[in-house]
């Protein structure tokens, strides 16, 4: 027990307080030859300095407990910065320490996340990209500087419902703020043309549901997407150009120079060469043309067991299921060419042709068409870019086989996913989306 600790303190006034009790006792029953007397005597004399004491003794300890009760009442309503004198040594003044301890803390934290949010704000406000926070009832509580010349004139948005600003801009941009789902636009701003990009996000701010508005402007990144694009097309289409070129040059020279010898027969191999690098030629151009060119696809009913027949006449597959009954609505001769090429692809990639699968799956509002192989399947580089236009890991591909057969799910509403098959191979699945009806006949 610590001499200057609280307990210390309490005891040793106790027992001054009982010397001076049995000393007055003493004093007392002398006087009046009574202990009993003498006792009662003392008590009464001593109730009031008792009080006196045990005042004096508790009052600087309920003073500090009055001001460490109001110091956390403030910190409880964010003011930190109450701290308290301490000029005791015992438990009391250690609670004070850890007392203004914490509060020192708390003002340092509240410090540092004031700077944050500082740098936070002169990002927002400074990004290029319009960012509006609506709160549930529908009326902006932030918005950054883009978001205000974009939507308001560079006017303050705070309070107003972000549907009255919305209904004010211009129609395209009014149609994608208008609904729920992510987009990409474009919008006449004066003379100029702008794509935007459009994201939305719903998160808990405060235990309300926010939700989260953002305009990227995509022109300059399309535009510059849009060149590299063209450069890549022109090297593939020159690549190819001088590949077939070439020889034809060369063979058109031999056989000139062996008609000018009089070796005839040989004109026969040179101009069935040429013809076969003519006719690759004309099929590559016309696969860009096919690719440039795809029609809006011409939704019909088309039956499941005559398609998968037709189907399996082009191509050798195992269907896993059982061929659903009834009819699903897509455009037969895009959905048959893409399956074609999926299931070509799937044969050529050293599958065992046993092992190439289709599976059919019927949902309420949409079908789900796989197909599977065993091949050694993707890297993550190649899936990465597998879908886009001209890219190919084929000596001779092209690269378009799979970017056109996204085209065709995408025209159809559609989408195309491929995945590595956990025990070896790849997986492609094509989803169409389908009518009710279509999916009841299912």
């Amino acid at each position: 027990m610590r001499i200057f600790s609280l307990e210390g303190k309490l005891a040793a006034a106790l027992f001054g307080w009982v010397l001076l009790t049995a000393a007055a006792v003493v004093a007392v029953s002398l006087w009046l030859d009574s202990v009993a007397l003498a006792a009662f005597v003392a008590a009464l004399a001593l109730l009031v300095p008792s009080l006196v004491l045990a005042r004096r003794l508790a009052s600087p300890v309920a003073g500090l407990i009055r001001a460490l009760s109001g110091s956390v009442s403030a910190f409880g309503d964010g003011d930190f910065s109450f701290s308290i004198r301490n000029r005791r040594r015992d438990e009391v003044g250690d609670l004070v320490e850890a007392h203004n301890e914490l509060g020192r803390v708390l003002r340092d934290q509240r410090q540092n996340l004031f700077q944050r949010e500082l740098l936070l704000d002169t990002v927002v406000q400074n990004t290029p990209n319009a960012l509006v926070l609506v709160e549930p009832g529908g009326h902006v509580v932030h918005a950054n500087l883009a978001a205000r010349a974009l939507l308001n004139d560079g006017r303050a948005m705070n309070g107003i419902r972000f549907d009255q600003i919305v209904a004010e801009a211009a129609p395209e941009l009014a149609q994608a703020l208008s609904g729920e789902q992510d987009a990409l636009f474009s919008v006449q701003l004066g003379e100029e043309e702008e794509t935007f990009h459009l994201s939305q996000r719903e998160f808990k701010l405060q235990g309300r549901t926010h939700r989260m508005v953002m305009l990227r402007r995509m022109t300059r990144e399309l535009s510059r997407q849009e060149v590299a694009t063209w450069k890549k097309v022109i090297r593939v289409v020159s690549h190819e150009l001088n590949n077939s070129l070439a020889p034809i040059r060369s063979l058109a020279h031999s056989g000139r120079e062996l008609a000018r010898i009089g070796e005839l027969a040989k004109l026969g191999l040179v101009f069935d060469t040429i013809e076969e690098r003519a006719a690759h030629l004309g099929s590559f151009v016309q696969g860009y043309a096919h690719f440039a060119k795809l029609p809006t696809p011409q939704l019909a009913s088309v039956e499941w067991r005559p398609f998968l027949e037709t189907l399996g006449q082009h191509s050798r597959f195992r269907l896993l299921e059982p061929a659903p009954t009834g009819s699903a609505r897509f455009d037969r001769g895009q959905i048959e060419q893409l399956l074609i090429n999926l299931l070509k692809n799937a044969g050529e990639s050293g599958s065992d042709p046993a092992e190439v699968e289709l599976a059919i799956r019927t949902r309420e509002a949409e079908v789900r068409i796989e197909v599977r192989d065993r091949g050694p399947g993707m890297s993550e580089a190649v899936l990465a870019h597998a879908l886009l236009p001209f890219y190919s890991t084929k000596r001779s591909g092209t690269g378009l086989g799979l970017a056109l057969a996204r085209e065709i799910a995408e025209a159809h509403g559609g989408r195309l996913q491929l995945a590595n098959r956990p025990e070896g191979g790849l997986s492609v699945c094509l989803t169409l989306p389908q009518p009710a009806s279509a999916s009841a006949a299912s």
